[in-house]
């Protein structure tokens, strides 16, 4: 769709000058002249919001005018990355702007690289959560996030002595132009006192004595593509009452005088605090409870400022819950609706029910948050008190339909009886939704057989898939505007908006000068890549190379360790044996490992360790490359996607929920090597088996050999694999730190390798040189690569949201 400058709302050049220069003077107090490039990207941004605060206010009166229901998304991460570029692309506003700034004396795109990415997430769960957010506001729904203003992101991750080490993510030490506060919205949350007695019947609880944070939010506008819907963000801090103890100030202890003021606001300091020590799992748990409680509180006083029965809540609000970190929203709903509104125990749980949706993201026991009973006790008692209510009358209703079965009571309890007792978080997550929903077709199946099956048995109906996707805006438009150039001459400008006609660009690929647009495009993409990694690492790469990308949180299960295994095997072929690699190679990691992972930090140093033996070998060098990127983060991302030829997609089948970087990858153009897990599976049925590479045990042959599983008769039937062992082994790669790789072989021999790598090794490294030989066909490679740009178009987020909105949330578009 083309939409006019009326739609867009994009200024004359002149215009937006003058409000640039204007912002300057009285928003820096500074002359135009002495304006740092910092100054200029305020200046330029806070203009570019008003433009979206414009928008965001007209969305609120239409939303008011035909009482749109309203979706809240409650989520701990959004991976928003920077804000300036996306939001002028969403206006259609970039080359206006870049026209204007360029009379100015000012380069758009160094403004652009000036912004520091948002520090509001970690991982997919957070890039998902950006993606639908964007998704929301285009498709013109009543969509809003909720979460945490962390100070500091996850961390920043630097390089140094070949290790990963962790540094302060401060991303709002300048301050954020696109963060609006609201201190006029603020709220109060009680937290720790004691509860006297648990009330008969469910009734009000009597909480005591308790403390009390304080809620600030800031709304951070998104803008749907056309600026015709702007919803927002709301983010809040944690602050105290007291600011502090003037008594204690005035006798001289002044730690302690603002001792409850750093104790609060250390809740939106950083994201995920270590959960290795009881403190770290306390301020977990502040923090899930922190957010869901200023959300509640915020979402439920708007709706009781329009409307005054509670019964019609359904009807206006929906609630989705991703993953398990805001679980307790269901004893806080409950809890408003008993202590604040006086319904009685089972109303309130039953309108908890119909308003609450929840996400499940994993497979994982060890991801599946538990929080011990004696911590919430301590932290939130009435919510406790709450659970304990809602367990005795959903167990209640179990033993009554299914008779005294004790191991499924016991299974389906959202009380684990451990030593001491812990409160399961996914179990209260799902009695206290409507549905539950996996994130592709085979997690979705795997839900229901193996993480949730008593409850799939008992409502089967609630269970859901919804696959995930993403917003083409954010990984073609923004990430690739050379391929989104070469995608809008063939086939127009509509895919921006709705991503299933890029199946019209099918006949192109057929088209020998489209495939050398193609290929020209991605070669393009390469260098700009290859000066990303040089400047990061100080290795050059050959952009002739097949461009082999892993990048992704750094994790067991995801497998980096078998694409360092390979890395080791080509290495082996060309400095031992003498060989010519069938093709050059460029293997490209990136991803973050958590600070007390040691295993994950540990694959991330092998990566690094081979990589520098490879640059060390001229021979090597000539042929294979190895190079960790640090920091990954969303602005990097958008470099290196664009850029892979190959797409590494290797989990453990069965352990993946679903994946984004998959889809993103292919979009733009890389041939996936991966596993038939996850979304995996569903991009082989769009794209075509011929368009990809799958190798290994499929989910339910992992499981099958699990419990035969013996890591040495995969290394004696693999003479590759042999040779690879023994190299880690003899400290080839470590020889200044014997046995530093020690930890990942007692990982694959002694612990039994229980993410399969030994026994997907053989697979991997033949369907490996099947891409070594396709590759040296180009023409033929880059015709599949085009296929699979082609056929991504249900991998959308627009797609995902239009199933949320129809099947889950029962939400119409605003008119």
């Amino acid at each position: 769709m083309n939409l006019t400058p009326e739609e867009t709302g994009a200024l004359e050049a002149g215009e937006f000058a003058e409000d640039v220069r204007r912002q300057v003077r009285y928003g820096s107090g500074k002359s135009f002249d002495d304006a740092t490039t910092h100054d200029l990207l305020v200046a330029a941004s806070t203009v570019c919001r008003g433009w979206a605060v414009d928008r965001m206010l007209a969305t609120e009166d239409r939303i008011r005018e035909h009482d749109s229901k309203r979706l809240y998304y409650l989520s701990l991460e959004f991976l928003l990355g920077r804000s300036l570029e996306s939001s002028l692309r969403n206006l259609i506003a970039l080359e206006p702007v870049r026209e204007a700034l360029g009379t100015l004396g000012c380069d758009l795109d160094a403004l652009i690289v000036a912004e520091p990415d948002a520090g509001l997430g970690n991982g997919g769960l957070g890039r998902l959560a950006a993606c639908f957010l964007d998704s929301l506001a285009t498709r013109d729904y009543a969509g809003f996030g909720y979460g945490i203003n962390y100070e500091y992101g996850l961390f920043r991750q630097v390089i140094a002595n070949g290790a990963q080490e962790e540094r302060p993510d401060a991303w709002r030490r300048l301050g954020s132009p696109w963060l609006i506060p609201r201190p006029e919205r603020a709220v109060p949350v009680p937290v720790y006192g004691r509860v006297d007695g648990r009330p008969a019947d469910g009734g009000p609880g009597a909480w005591v004595d308790f403390s009390v944070m304080i809620g600030v939010p800031h709304d951070l506008p998104v803008i749907g593509y056309g600026g015709r819907t702007v919803n927002w963000l709301r983010l809040y801090n944690a602050e105290t009452a007291a600011e502090m103890d003037v008594d204690l100030f005035n006798s001289g202890d002044y730690l302690r005088a603002f001792e409850r003021k750093i104790a609060t606001e250390r809740i939106s300091k950083l994201l995920y605090p270590s959960n290795s020590t009881e403190a770290g799992r306390e301020l977990r748990l502040l923090q899930e409870y922190f957010f869901v409680a200023c959300a509640i509180r915020d979402l439920m006083r708007r709706y009781m400022d329009e409307h005054a029965d509670l019964d019609a809540l359904p009807s206006r609000v929906a609630i989705q819950l991703n993953d398990t970190h805001p679980a307790l929203a269901v004893p806080e709903l409950i809890r408003f609706f008993v202590d604040e509104r006086g319904l009685d125990f089972e109303r309130a749980a039953e309108l908890t029910r119909e308003m609450l949706g929840y996400t499940t993201h994993t497979l994982l026991p060890e991801a599946l948050e538990s929080y011990s009973r004696p911590l919430l006790a301590r932290v939130v008692p009435r919510h406790l008190q709450i659970i304990e209510e809602l367990n005795e009358r959903f167990l209640g209703s179990i033993r009554s339909r299914f008779g005294n079965d004790l191991s499924r009571v016991r299974r389906m309890s959202m009380v684990e009886e451990s030593q001491p007792q812990r409160i399961r978080m996914a179990n209260l997550a799902i009695i206290g939704s409507h549905t539950i929903n996996g994130v592709s077709e085979l997690h979705s199946d795997l839900v229901r057989s193996l993480l949730a099956p008593d409850f799939a048995e008992l409502r089967p109906d609630d269970f859901q898939n919804v696959t995930n996707g993403i917003s083409p805006r954010r990984w073609l438009l923004q990430a690739n505007p050379e391929l989104a150039e070469l995608v809008t001459k063939r086939i127009g400008t509509g895919w921006i908006r709705d991503m299933e006609e890029l199946s019209e660009l099918e006949p192109a690929v057929e088209d020998p000068a489209f495939r050398e647009e193609l290929s020209r495009v991605k070669r393009s993409n390469k260098v700009r890549l290859e000066k990303l990694v040089r400047e990061t690492t100080g290795v050059g790469l050959d952009p002739d190379s097949l461009f082999d990308v892993q990048v992704k949180r750094i994790h067991l299960y995801k497998r980096q360790l078998l694409a360092a295994l390979h890395s080791i095997h080509l290495y082996l072929r060309v400095i031992d044996d003498g060989e010519q690699l069938e093709a050059p190679r460029s293997c490209i990691f990136a991803g973050k490992a958590a600070p007390s992972y040691f295993l994950a930090k540990l694959v991330i140093q092998l990566l690094i360790a081979v990589g520098r033996r490879v640059s060390d070998e001229p021979r090597a060098r000539e042929q294979l490359q190895v190079v960790f990127v640090p920091d990954y983060c969303v602005s990097r991302a958008e470099v290196i996607v664009p850029a892979a030829d190959l797409s590494e997609q290797i989990s453990t089948a069965g352990f993946e929920a679903s994946g984004t970087g998959n889809m993103k990858l292919a979009l733009n153009g890389a041939i996936t090597i991966g596993t038939l897990d996850g979304a995996n599976i569903e991009i082989l049925e769009a794209v075509g088996p011929e368009n990809l590479y799958i190798f290994g045990l499929g989910a339910h042959e992992v499981r099958e050999l699990r419990p035969s599983y013996d890591p040495h008769a995969f290394v004696r039937e693999s003479p590759a694999l042999a040779r690879v062992v023994e190299a880690l082994s003899s400290n080839r790669f470590s020889p200044q730190q014997p046995d530093l790789f020690a930890p990942l072989l007692r990982h694959l021999f002694d612990d039994c390798d229980p993410y399969s790598v030994l026994a997907d090794f053989e697979s991997y490294r033949q369907t490996q040189e099947q891409v070594s030989t396709d590759f040296h066909d180009h023409d033929a490679w880059t015709r599949r690569a085009g296929l699979n740009i082609a056929r991504m178009g249900a991998f959308s987020s627009d797609r995902a949201i239009e199933e949320y909105a129809q099947r889950i949330w029962k939400l119409r578009p605003i008119p």
